[in-house]
């Protein structure tokens, strides 16, 4: 257990970044689902650079890694091309 007022401080921030990153996680992965599932271009093609932006601000928060973005960026655009 934490010894000193700010090592108790930086438990509870701790804490409440990783409910954030949870949540943010989970709607990135939720989003990603939602556009693999859909089966027409324009829907697909609509969502995308929403879904790239999210990605972006995810990896510049280093909530996910800067490469894994570009790596879901990359397979995305090509699943909504291949449509």
């Amino acid at each position: 257990m934490a010894n000193h007022k700010s090592a108790l401080k930086a438990a509870r921030q701790s804490e409440a970044r990783k409910e954030d990153n949870k949540y943010y996680a989970r709607s990135m992965r939720n989003a990603l689902k939602k556009i693999r599932k859909t089966s027409e271009k324009a829907e697909a093609a609509e969502m995308l650079p929403k879904l790239n932006s999210m990605l972006d601000k995810l990896a510049k928060k280093n909530i996910i890694h800067k490469k894994k973005a570009s790596n879901l960026k990359s397979s995305i655009t090509k699943h909504v091309s291949s449509l």
